[in-house]
């Protein structure tokens, strides 16, 4: 006998927006089925772990247990007999055999060989004969048609997204839409089905399920398998709860457990009940890892479409700190007693989630942002949704740098990476706020040196690591500015600043980086290469000389005039005398100055020191075209701090990049080191040597990595040599086709590289974007078109239309509210407001400006 629930409930308001929203998810990119095999689409929660969606419609890299967990599939059973999550069609005409398909597209060839065949997830399952996905992050879609099968199904997946609402971004849930068509000119009885084990305990890496138990539960109209874990040790990371649910209507069936069997006969069992009449019957077995199973059934009258939802959700409450001891918590757990408290305390709120980030997505991808840099921009935000990035339970967010297939890679938020990203700030202020408080409050020591790789507990071990980096430091000082300037908030300038101060006064210290305070860096410059720079160069320069600009602004600000004119005369010394002394006629070069001897560095400021030669210092930049040297000029550009050198030299730095840094193909190209492109490829290097090259170079010279040519491209962009800057995201994202690599996935140092959201500057440049809530002023470019903008806060889109001596200015505010004083188009006019005007959600607002 069958165990049968029916629920006759009306389709809910929330359904009928469910159908209705998705419907107008906003597409930016189409992938055919030769760019399918390594799309892996994460979703998840800012903070919170991931699963992902696969170009062909699987669930796979269950990632939601507080690691990396990269091609990990939770698994019944042992060997051959293994089954991992799935979700299923059953189908039936009338007087025909019923038949059922794993609602996925082709398995890639890549998993066709293994020494007991093919080695993909559930790979004996019929399946869909055609697959195509279409996404524009976070929505993905994949469609799968077969001409043998009367029905069509849409596999939709997302997690809510939304600019300034940090909270709603970061919600531990997976939201599953399948949406089905009968094709045909017959009635058809249909029934989905979602199977997935219950691997509590085990992450793919460490870890064993013991005992564990799946729970039939429903409440509110919400149904499903509870998981749980009745023996694993609730102190371990494996431990915790998830829960596979559904809010659709149906005549309902589900399995606690499959039937043990040998060889495959757990999977023929439950295909036979399944396909006998597309309900499902409970079973038991010992399993420590018991399947649960979840079945919606329904008829299709002809040409008929219906929507069904499942949602998968997680509570993992325990997180390790990055040397994998300890218990520093995951923050997202303590909003939610368990899984099935996020699906009680979620469900209900989709329909409204859904529609804001539906606003965002369709705001974005709508606006004339070139199409390249809207694809690199959004699909690199995926980045945040995965185990790169934390909230612990004491309220403080840590970034890996990237993560590797089971692990983090690169510990302690290292402030030379994430100092490059762009992402955080412009579209979730408070927490690129609350990552600079953990910099200046707890990586600082008493000499104002901040730890460039900071340890967990922060209270105990914020600076054992008891080494900075010359870029990470006073990047992080340019960022300070940055998330004042975006906030607005002069309590956070002033919470921090006597550090922040302290931060830049550690450059002047007896053997540091500027120790005879003339505002040129020339000591011993750890770096985002892993080595030391001695002597002046491009790369710290730019770096130092913006972190003077940001203190001399703030200084003033704040009524310090002496430190301000303190900056500015460093500043300017540096400025010329890098003008003077680095810039050969094309770029900038180092010019090697060899320390006498360690007692000539300061503590903390070189990391390996055997690498030391006094009168030849191993791993120099010397005289190469460095692609990133720009990096400081690029971020003062992103903070209208104006130019930090001769104008002219910026552009031909540009320009010299691409005459010596680019390949058209590696085909030919000697790296020796990782290869992140190859073969026939387009991309800039690392560092190229028209002229004379140390014999050790830095180690990556001869290396491409996205996030340094997203540097370099986005630098271009603010100068107006927009061709160059589009062609080089252009060679990225070619890279990232689907085919060959994740678009989703810019790797580095690891998966998800921090490094490759600078991406997001590609959207400021292009738009000429610049935002401040300290001056309450806001300025776009003055081409006419409709443009997407955020501010970390806020976010909402600008329509500018008219030409000659006179712009209409639309301005509309997607959520929130703010205030501005003034409003300028960028080399066109500013419009001053006789006083602060209030600009509110859904209220757009039309002014004029004039020409000059």
């Amino acid at each position: 006998m069958k165990s049968i629930i029916t629920f006759c409930s009306l389709f809910t308001l929330s359904q009928l927006l469910y159908g209705q929203q998705s419907e107008n998810w906003p597409v930016l990119k189409t992938y055919d089925r030769e760019h399918l095999d390594r799309i892996a689409m994460p979703i998840g929660g800012i903070g919170t772990g991931t699963v992902s969606l696969t170009g062909r419609g699987a669930i796979e890299d269950w990632e939601i247990m507080s690691r990396p967990a990269k091609g990990y599939n939770p698994q019944m059973g042992l060997g051959v007999l293994k089954r991992a999550p799935f979700f299923a069609i059953y189908f039936k005409e009338e007087n025909k055999a019923g038949q059922a398909l794993a609602m996925e597209g082709p398995i890639p060839v890549r998993y066709d060989e293994g020494y007991y065949g093919s080695t993909a997830a559930n790979h004996g399952l019929p399946r869909f004969d055609e697959a195509i996905f279409e996404t524009a992050y976070p929505f993905g879609r994949v469609n799968l048609k077969d001409e043998e099968v009367p029905v069509a199904v849409s596999v939709e997946a997302f997690n809510p997204l939304i600019p300034g609402n940090v909270d709603d971004s970061s919600l531990p849930i997976a939201i599953l839409t399948y949406k089905v068509k009968n094709v045909s000119n017959k009635p058809l009885t249909i029934s989905l089905v979602g199977n997935i084990p219950n691997f509590i305990g085990e992450d793919g890496v460490e870890g064993k399920a013991k005992s564990n138990r799946n729970i039939y539960r429903e409440e509110d109209g919400i149904r499903g398998i509870h998981f749980v874990s009745d023996s694993v040790d609730q102190k371990s990371m494996q431990w915790g709860t998830f829960s596979l649910t559904t809010d659709a209507e149906g005549e309902f069936s589900y399995r606690t457990d499959w039937k043990p069997g040998e060889w495959g006969n757990s999977t023929v069992e439950f295909w036979d009940d399944f396909t006998d009449d597309g309900m499902l019957g409970d079973r038991t077995s010992n399993s420590d890892r018991p399947m649960g199973s979840l079945a919606l059934k329904t008829t299709l009258e002809a040409n008929e479409e219906k929507t069904f939802r499942f949602y998968l959700t997680w509570h993992f409450p325990n997180r390790p700190n990055w040397t994998n001891k300890g218990n520093v918590g995951n923050y997202y757990t303590t909003r939610f007693e368990d899984s099935w408290d996020v699906a009680r305390q979620v469900i209900p709120r989709l329909p409204e989630l859904e529609q804001q980030t539906t606003s965002f997505v369709n705001a974005f991808v709508n606006s004339d942002i070139p199409q390249v840099v809207k694809e690199a921009a959004l699909f690199n935000l995926a980045h945040l949704r995965t185990q790169l990035f934390f909230k612990t339970k004491f309220g403080y967010y840590h970034g890996w740098e990237g993560t590797r297939d089971d692990r983090g890679s690169g510990t302690g938020t290292c402030t030379h990476v994430w100092n490059y990203e762009q992402t955080v700030p412009f579209l979730f202020g408070e927490v690129a706020k609350n990552m600079r408080e953990v910099e200046f409050g707890y990586a600082l020591d008493d000499r104002g040196m901040m730890n460039y790789r900071i340890d967990l507990p922060l209270a105990t071990k914020g600076t054992s690591f008891k080494l900075g980096a010359a870029d990470g430091q006073t990047g992080s000082i340019m960022q300070y500015y940055r998330e004042w300037q975006l906030s607005g908030d002069d309590d956070f300038l002033k919470q921090n600043w006597g550090k922040v101060k302290r931060a830049l006064e550690f450059c002047w210290i007896k053997n540091g980086w500027d120790p005879d305070k003339d505002g040129i860096m020339e000591g011993a410059q750890h770096n985002t290469m892993d080595v030391e720079y001695y002597g002046p160069n491009p790369q710290m320069g730019f770096w130092y000389l913006g972190a003077l600009r940001a203190c001399e602004e703030m200084s003033r600000y704040l009524g310090d005039e002496s430190f301000a004119n303190t900056c500015r005369s460093l500043y300017e010394s540096g400025s010329a005398w890098m003008d003077e002394n680095l810039f050969n006629g094309e770029y900038y070069i180092q010019q090697i100055v060899p320390p006498m001897s360690l007692d000539s560095i300061a503590d903390g400021l070189i990391r390996v020191k055997r690498r030391l030669v006094p009168d030849d210092p191993q791993y120099q930049l010397g005289e190469g075209v460095l692609v990133d040297q720009l990096v400081g000029q690029v971020m003062a550009h992103i903070l209208d701090l104006g130019y930090l050198a001769e104008e002219s030299h910026i552009a031909k730095t540009n320009e010299a990049i691409l005459k010596y840094n680019y390949r058209e193909s590696l085909t030919k190209h000697p790296n020796f080191m990782r290869s992140y492109a190859y073969g026939d490829e387009s991309a800039l290097l690392m560092a190229a040597y028209p002229k004379e090259r140390p014999k050790q170079p830095f180690p990556y010279f001869t290396e491409v990595m996205t996030g340094f040519e997203h540097t370099a491209a986005v630098g271009m962009l603010y100068e107006d040599q927009t061709e160059a800057g589009l062609k080089t995201i252009s060679d990225i994202r070619d890279r990232y086709d689907g085919h060959k690599r994740n678009p989703f996935n810019e790797a580095e140092y690891g998966n998800h590289y921090a490094r490759s959201m600078m991406a997001w500057g590609a959207v400021l440049a292009t738009t000429k974007f610049h935002y401040s809530a300290v001056d309450k002023s806001m300025s776009i470019t003055s081409e006419p078109g409709t443009y997407f903008w955020s501010n970390g806060y806020q976010f909402g889109t600008v329509k500018i239309a008219g030409k000659d001596s006179k712009k209409e200015v639309t301005l509309s505010l997607l959520n929130g509210k703010m205030n501005l004083k003034s409003f300028e188009l960028d080399g066109f006019g500013t419009v001053r407001f006789k006083k602060a005007k209030a600009f509110n959600q859904d209220e757009p607002v039309t002014f004029t400006i004039k020409k000059g």
